[in-house]
């Protein structure tokens, strides 16, 4: 019989995952909530009230103090429960439903498509984010939502919110926005992206990635009650007497693991966090780019370089966990985790290599 590992692979080298070491109040949290389910509130009363001060707390991340939601397993569901709240609060409305994305949005969207019996549309993009005019090429009288990513999950890019928002109005479709990844550091920037520039209906925002929760901690956030009621079901069996969510029972662990490190780091925390990894991703382009190596320029604190096929096998042989974009880069996250320490380790080990083999530049 195989052993539980007692210490899982550690984050030492781990330079391309959008998740990170949960901060200790939160990893304390989810330990002590472990058993409790949120699916079932009228049961399970006391993480019921944390899922509602979650919720609350993220409103104050994304600009909307009275903003409606749930703590979701990922940004997968959330993105999937957001296309399910436009295709059903206008199903009467058109029999063929059709959702324009800009061609970086995430691959849950292709998910929800397929689940959901939508046509979805994409847009090209110019200059790494959503091209508008293409965007409203794509829409018409079907069109029950319009995309927008704040935070892209390969360059960290973020597209004109505002005027997405507007696209969808224009032919009352609903605006939703992906922050996922960049939720928690976009506050800190001077993009409009969040309900209080734009009149947007939903966000996917993750506390489990840049927020610093225990995985799993997605969040669907809604501008208001009643598109949540676009999901609502009955549920007979339980003390409550409908549920939104798209899973059933959940752990309370991510709600709880949620509010303790939002409450930890939220606005102070998150501020610093981002500074230090915005430093750090320049610092890691400027290094890269001396060694001749093309980088997407870092607008939030992703690094994207076009390094050689036999440099990024020789890095992963070393232990270096590295992901590549769609166009082939190798693509640098910079989580908490990944801190000035391990990034001075990674280009020693690029240097290394190139003194090793012939590797050209």
């Amino acid at each position: 019989m195989q052993r539980v590992e007692r210490n899982p692979q550690d984050f030492g080298r781990v330079l391309s995952s959008m998740c990170t070491r949960p901060h200790p109040a939160a990893r304390d949290a989810a330990e002590r909530f472990l058993a409790t389910n949120p699916g079932d509130p009228g049961t399970y009363e006391t993480v019921a009230s944390l899922e509602r001060r979650a919720v609350d707390l993220l409103g104050g991340v994304v600009g909307l103090p009275d903003v409606a939601g749930y703590v979701a397993s990922g940004g997968t569901e959330a993105n999937i429960q957001a296309v399910r709240i436009a295709r059903n609060r206008f199903e009467t409305d058109t029999r063929t439903p059709n959702v324009v994305v800009p061609q970086h949005a995430h691959f849950s969207f292709w998910k929800a498509a397929d689940v959901l019996g939508v046509e979805l549309r994409t847009a090209p993009l110019s200059d790494y984010t959503a091209n508008l005019e293409a965007v409203k090429e794509q829409i018409d009288e079907d069109t029950v939502a319009v995309v927008g990513v704040a935070g892209s999950t390969e360059y960290g890019r973020v597209d004109d919110i505002p005027a997405l928002a507007d696209l969808a109005d224009d032919v009352g479709a609903l605006c939703h926005v992906d922050a996922a990844w960049g939720g928690f550091v976009l506050p800190f920037t001077s993009f409009d992206w969040n309900f209080a520039s734009a009149d947007i209906d939903t966000m996917t925002i993750d506390p489990h990635k840049l927020g610093q929760a225990a995985v799993p901690a997605g969040g669907l956030l809604a501008r208001g009650p009643e598109l949540l009621d676009e999901l609502a079901i009955d549920t007979p069996y339980l003390e409550s007497t409908s549920q939104v969510t798209l899973t059933g029972t959940r752990s309370g662990a991510g709600v709880a693991s949620a509010v303790a490190a939002m409450e930890a780091l939220w606005p102070d925390g998150y501020r610093e966090q981002y500074y230090e990894s915005q430093a750090d991703a320049e610092w890691l382009t400027a290094k890269l780019r001396a060694r001749g190596f093309d980088v997407v320029p870092p607008v939030l604190p992703i690094v994207a370089a076009d390094m050689p096929d036999r440099l990024m096998d020789t890095l992963r042989d070393r232990g270096w966990r590295l992901s590549r974009t769609g166009r082939d880069e190798a693509r640098v996250v910079l989580m908490p985790h990944v801190d000035r320490a391990m990034l001075r380790e990674f280009v020693d080990d690029i240097d290394e290599v190139f003194a090793e083999f012939d590797i050209g530049r």
